[in-house]
């Protein structure tokens, strides 16, 4: 990629997330409550006096225009502001949730992208046969089975009844007792039930997007070609399917990682799992502005950067990419 391609790609990205915080402004403020009164029926006191005090010091008073335009100054300096609520810098509140958030999404993300793969292509191969069946029919039901309820299942079935992992939290409450490794292990077992949860859905889509496109692929001349000149079938699946089969599957995996992060809302909440869920659920409540903008436009870098990582993968996986 040469450098002015480098360098348009970078100004796109530092455009796509004024205009993402442009958007994420109008659209948070448009929401009805007043963040003041929300603040004022904190502090015991609605009459109109405070209320123009707490709108004055938060700059609620000012035009409309000239809070956008100190909003996207502070985002042009790092600066996310400071909750309206819990009276802390919003980068900092972000910065104690957003490594578990990442914890589960990532893991999440692994689990979907490569069990749906794997699964896929093996029902892709075995088309028409009891194992493809069975593979589809799982999907489906993994498909339309809601997160929170598929989640709680698995909390009756692995915490409940086998007594195998832990239900809710993300440590264990004696783990500052714990050695390192026995610390990684203790967030390893509660990790286990809200990352196969987030993951079981997407998961089915991607297995029924690779079984798809492997029986695409499989009717191609070149694998017509392959087999022609001897190869083995793992040689085939392994060095040309997969390799081309896989690629709408990354496409479609970069695409869905906005919404996995939002599914994560939800099985945080079911688990307990101390991550952006709930500091999203208490900012909306309380109406606090700051640290509501704060947290869309962190998931929006997030899943500019994951779309970036998409790319970069099509170029490993396609060789011809590299060359555009």
């Amino acid at each position: 990629m040469s450098l002015a391609a480098i360098f348009s790609r970078v100004a796109g990205i530092v455009i796509t997330i004024f205009v993402i915080a442009t958007i994420n402004f109008v659209l948070v403020r448009a929401a009805p409550g007043d963040p003041a009164a929300v603040i004022a029926g904190q502090s015991g006191a609605t009459d109109e006096k405070f209320l123009a005090q707490v709108r004055a010091e938060y700059g609620l008073d000012q035009p409309y225009v000239v809070q956008l335009g100190a909003y996207l100054g502070k985002v042009a300096t790092l600066d996310l502001g400071y909750s309206y609520r819990l009276r802390r810098p919003v980068k900092d509140l972000i910065a104690e949730r957003l490594g578990p958030t990442l914890l589960l999404t990532l893991s999440a993300f692994l689990i979907s992208l490569l069990g749906g793969v794997v699964f896929g292509a093996l029902a892709g191969v075995r088309h028409g046969k009891i194992s493809d069946l069975a593979i589809s029919l799982l999907a489906l039901i993994l498909y339309a089975t809601p997160v929170f309820w598929f989640g709680l299942m698995l909390v009756l079935l692995f915490s409940i009844k086998l007594e195998w992992l832990p239900a809710f939290g993300y440590v264990d409450m004696r783990a500052g007792s714990f050695g390192p490794f026995a610390y990684a292990l203790d967030v390893l077992k509660h990790l286990c039930l809200p990352a196969l949860t987030l993951g079981a859905i997407y998961m089915a889509m991607y297995a029924r997007l690779m079984r798809a496109s492997v029986i695409e692929v499989a009717a191609e001349d070149y694998i017509k070609t392959a087999r022609a000149k001897g190869l083995t079938e793992g040689a085939i699946l392994r060095g040309h399917m997969l390799r081309n089969a896989s690629l709408p599957v990354i496409t479609f995996a970069g695409l869905q990682v906005g919404a996995m992060i939002g599914g994560a809302v939800v099985v945080e909440t079911v688990f307990s799992w101390p991550g952006l869920g709930r500091l999203i659920f208490d900012a909306v409540t309380s109406r606090d502005y700051p640290v509501l903008l704060g947290l869309f436009l962190v998931m929006s870098i997030l899943v500019i950067a994951v779309n970036l990582l998409t790319d970069l993968i099509h170029r490993l996986v396609d060789p011809r990419l590299a060359v555009r």
